[in-house]
């Protein structure tokens, strides 16, 4: 039942891939228990350093000698404007002034974000890394011919049929076709925001009806069903995020897992309030604050940088009000249990659904 060419692809057990958060969440010990219990962990490494990311490399070798990968962020073009960000400033001042934070913001350029970007990719032919996939958009051919030479497994993200057919025709051995539904910040690059919303039912079909590369479903899939469900609508395998963040293993904050395991999916919400790119998770005092002035906020990554100090102090202080809460649209399937017995439930009920079809 399991095998399949994704599987094989990728040389693991089961078609199951823990989707790489960034920010921390994706601990060598996370990644390590969902890769030595016959899955794929996955390194979120959008917001590390070069450095970051080789040490993290090198303690989930320590850990596992099963497959496992690293995710980068592909750095776009942006612009920041002096009006917007003197708006976000002027709003955000009060919560600083709350909390006690100075306003100490560096702002990111691209020319730093792409240089980080292609020392990462160094890092990864460097230590070996059997499979790499990207966010955010697709990595020049040139980087992408040099990792496929070198044996990586490469894996797109796409959140719209166009954006799947680019990853294809730009050589991608995968795609992770992202449905509406996934928590945090979801990897459309090709069209504005607004205009991928497409929900993984319909997304899902469409998408294997023009690619011929496995596709990996993400978005509000927890258990089982999900699984069963992804595969009959065309997917050969499934990336989870909210069901690992939740795990023992995860470095998330506990607040960020309670919220999540308390949440209602009535209270999961997108937001470009924490970043200024669309995100999905639990709302709170934040998101409702910037609710009514999104639209004038910086783009990504600007806005990220203006309330990352709001977010760090918030987590250390346990503020869950000023946090970023990422989830996607089914918290109430969230379960608190070790990584491999997550796995094991879900190889479980997968099995038990398809008895019953």
């Amino acid at each position: 039942m399991w095998e399949n060419n994704f599987s094989r692809l990728l040389k693991i057990k089961y078609p199951i891939i823990q989707a790489p958060m960034a920010g921390g969440i994706t601990s060598s010990k996370l990644v390590a228990a969902v890769s030595n219990s016959g899955a794929l962990g996955m390194i979120g490494a959008g917001y590390m350093s070069p450095e970051q990311v080789r040490l993290q490399i090198k303690e989930v070798q320590q850990l596992t000698d099963k497959p496992f990968g690293v995710n980068i962020f592909v750095p776009a073009k942006y612009e920041a404007d002096k009006e917007r960000m003197h708006n976000a400033k002027t709003l955000l001042q009060p919560i600083l002034e709350e909390l006690g934070v100075e306003d100490t913001v560096v702002l990111p350029s691209f020319e730093e974000d792409l240089q980080s970007f292609h020392e990462q990719l160094k890092v990864i032919l460097d230590e070996n890394v059997p499979i790499c996939s990207f966010t955010f958009g697709i990595p020049p051919l040139d980087q992408i011919n040099k990792l496929k030479e070198n044996g990586v497994v490469l894996i797109g993200t796409a959140t719209t049929v166009s954006e799947a057919h680019i990853n294809e025709k730009a050589g991608m051995d995968a795609i992770v076709v992202q449905g509406t539904e996934a928590g945090g910040h979801r990897g459309t690059f090709h069209t504005e925001n607004k205009h991928s919303l497409i929900g993984l039912m319909s997304l899902l079909p469409q998408v294997a009806d023009l690619i011929s590369i496995p596709i990996i479903a993400a978005g509000g899939i927890m258990d089982g069903r999900g699984l069963i469900a992804a595969k009959s609508l065309g997917a050969l395998g499934v990336q989870m995020g909210s069901a690992f963040l939740v795990c023992e293993e995860s470095s998330a904050n506990q607040i960020h897992k309670e919220a999540i395991i308390q949440a209602t999916e009535e209270q999961i919400v997108v937001t470009k309030a924490f970043s200024g790119k669309m995100a999905r998770g639990v709302n709170n005092r934040f998101i409702e604050k910037f609710s009514s002035f999104e639209e004038g906020l910086p783009d990504y990554p600007i806005q990220n940088e203006l309330t990352k100090a709001i977010r760090k102090i918030s987590s250390a202080k346990g503020n869950p009000e000023n946090m970023s809460l990422w989830a996607g649209q089914s918290p109430r399937l969230a379960r608190k249990l070790r990584a491999s017995d997550l796995i094991n439930q879900i190889v479980k009920e997968a099995e038990i659904v398809r008895s019953k079809l």
